[in-house]
């Protein structure tokens, strides 16, 4: 068979493993964890779909060797203790199960572990350790590791990779990038000792020298052992590119494969650089692995924002790293993998970068990914069965409800026909066409329109769906995805020809005036925003609220707000009384009158349900859904998970 990324489908020797193509599934933790330590059958699910759907290897992240000194929160893999091994095994081996090598991230929190963030709300009361004495944002004290628990902790580093091992794992992955432990120890801009283990490069590199060699002594020659690391901090006195060369050249004599990532995840700026956001170039941290392959000798790995093949093969053929690792990548699409091998890129949902995925971590410790509903579900899904009885089904609206909604449905043996009032997919999605950040997005309509090709689906466009359409065509079950309409609110102006609405966007070169100002600072608003000023106009957001971007993913926010240093103006607390042919009347917190001046004004001030029609159609069919926006306005994540599952109750 002639491949279509032959490069990124060649094998390749990690100690004495094959992998069997380029692709890893990079170190991902489950929060979800049953109490203390082990994983339930859900999370194994996790891995093994990934596993399924075409990784040469998987990777079990963020498992911590040493728990007394090193949690970063209580849902952490304790791989000290031994009621942890039954489950590490399970994961193991349904990795195995489908030709991909299991692979365990050994990790410890250090400074960051036992004390109050994110998800560890308080603080534990244990002591907190980093390499060097300090007060941490929230006033709580970090000891300096004394000696005696460095050299614990490399001996747990080793037990860690041993259990590992034993449990079935076939590589260990060492992390010791993004600001934990290891690299707080490698890092100027945290190691501050006096002693042996801080100043020089070499002294700052002996812990992590010692931990390799703790594991190596502990799993034997040629077991893999990888060493994830920054190539660059990209934080006030953390290490460089240059710097990060030659710490690549001390760990490559005593690793099989560097794996070259980038940033600490304490700082809010660097957080999205580690994992890139939609305003940053796909593959962005790629040349940092480029510069550290040139340096050593082993097999070195990228990561960052990568989801398309056609990158991936010439990362990989051009010589800048040699396997590529993703996450967030292998939510949108588990079968990424396979669908590269079988040059059907057509068909590989791509990671819009959102966040959705994280936030949800953050927030109710479980899994979630916006453009795909399996996520979070993959042991239900395993065992699914078609329907015993195969109905006729009927879809209104085109949106990214009614499309996952019709390719569930037909994909369960069901009859579907798809009726949208307009002449294009896509609703509200079709909005993103020319935003350069939001191209994964909208790609998303694409590879919906094909799969309900593949499906069978029936689509007509143009068509509204009436109840006298319904009564014509008998359907078993009718799914109600009408989307939702802009609001218009009550300004005095709002109708002048000077205003824009989300309709506005759908053209590539949208009339707006060289000054902009966009009333509503919520996710749609500030992305019009960052559009609009990228496209060379003036922008002031105008908000009623206290904050911007309330309703976006933690993550997503901080990089919008990045973005909103460079060139918009924005106004919180601020309402809009009066739109002119000048621009917008506005009154402050203070009840002080403002003026902006505008050439043109785009309204963002959110959506409304079509809820007259959508109540029209309820009662026309044996079995009614409604899904997506016209239940209540929400995002694609909402969207594509409620089409999903209306079709499975059928």
């Amino acid at each position: 068979m002639e491949l279509k990324y032959p490069r990124l489908f060649s094998p390749i020797k990690i100690g004495n493993v094959t992998l069997r193509n380029r692709i890893i599934a990079s170190p991902t933790s489950q929060p979800s964890l049953e109490p203390p330590v082990y994983l339930k059958k859900e999370c194994v699910a996790f891995y093994e779909l990934r596993a399924k759907g075409g990784a040469a290897a998987v990777t079990l992240g963020d498992t911590v060797v040493h728990s007394r000194t090193g949690l970063m929160h209580p849902y952490k893999i304790r791989i000290d203790d031994p009621a942890a091994i039954p489950s590490l095994a399970d994961t193991a081996r349904a990795i195995r199960q489908h030709g991909a090598i299991p692979s365990l991230e050994l990790t410890h929190g250090g400074k960051f572990a036992n004390v109050s963030n994110l998800i560890n709300k308080v603080n534990t009361g244990v002591p907190a350790y980093g390499p060097s004495h300090e007060v941490n944002a929230d006033g709580c004290e970090i000891l300096e590791m004394p000696e005696e628990l460095i050299l614990e902790i490399v001996e747990a580093f080793g037990k860690g990779a041993a259990v590992a091992k034993m449990a079935g794992f076939g590589m260990v992955t060492v992390h010791g990038g993004h600001g934990w432990l290891i690299a707080q120890f490698m890092s100027p801009a945290t190691n501050r000792r006096t002693d042996r283990f801080g100043g020089s490069r070499e002294n700052r590199m002996r812990f992590p020298l010692m931990v390799l060699d703790s594991i190596r002594a502990a799993v034997g020659p040629g077991f893999p052992i990888e060493f994830r690391m920054s190539g660059a901090e990209f934080t006030e006195g953390g290490y460089d590119v240059d710097e990060g060369v030659e710490i690549a050249k001390l760990l490559a004599p005593k690793v099989d494969l560097l794996h070259v990532s980038a940033g600490v995840h304490d700082n809010p700026d660097t957080f999205t650089i580690t994992h890139p956001s939609m305003f940053l170039p796909h593959g962005c941290n790629v040349f940092l692995a480029e510069r550290i392959k040139k340096a050593v000798d082993v097999p070195v790995a990228t990561i960052g924002g990568i989801s398309d093949p056609a990158m991936m093969e010439e990362i990989i053929a051009s010589g800048k790293a040699d396997i590529v690792e993703m996450s967030r990548s292998l939510m949108a699409d588990p079968y990424l993998p396979t669908k590269a091998r079988l040059g059907r890129d057509e068909d590989i949902v791509k990671c819009m970068r959102c966040f959705v995925c994280m936030n949800q971590l953050r927030t109710t410790r479980n899994m979630k990914c916006a453009l795909n509903p399996v996520i979070g579900r993959e042991l239900e899904h395993m065992h699914m069965l078609p329907p015993t009885e195969p109905k006729r089904v009927l879809v209104a609206g085109g949106g990214p409800a009614g499309m996952q909604a019709a390719i569930a449905a037909a994909g369960r043996g069901h009859s579907v026909i798809l009726c949208e009032v307009s002449d294009a997919l896509g609703g509200q999605l079709k909005c993103e066409k020319y935003v350069p950040f939001k191209q994964d997005l909208y790609d998303f309509i694409r590879v919906l329109s094909r799969r309900m090709e593949q499906a069978g689906v029936e689509v007509r466009l143009n068509t509204k769906v009436t109840p006298e359409l319904v009564r014509s065509l008998a359907p078993d079950a009718l799914i109600i995805a009408l989307g939702a309409d802009h609001i218009v609110p009550n300004i005095p102006g709002i109708h002048r020809e000077n205003v824009r609405f989300l309709p506005a966007l759908q053209q590539e070169n949208p009339e707006f005036g060289k000054r902009v100002v966009v009333l509503g600072g919520g996710l749609v608003g500030c992305e019009t925003a960052i559009h609009l000023r990228d496209m060379g106009h003036e922008v002031t957001v105008v908000e009623m609220c206290e904050d911007f971007a309330a309703d976006a993913p933690l993550f997503h926010k901080q990089a919008i707000g990045i973005q909103f240093r460079n060139g918009i103006a924005l106004r919180l607390n601020t309402r809009a009384v009066e739109i002119t042919k000048d621009g917008v009347r506005c009154v402050g917190s203070g009840k002080n009158e403002v003026f902006y001046p505008a050439d043109t004004v785009f309204c963002a001030v959110g959506l409304r349900s079509r809820e007259a029609e959508r109540e029209e159609l309820r009662d026309t069919a044996p079995l009614v859904f409604t899904v997506g926006d016209c239940v209540a306005p929400g995002q694609v994540t909402q969207a594509v998970a409620g089409g999903y599952y209306a079709a499975l109750d059928i």
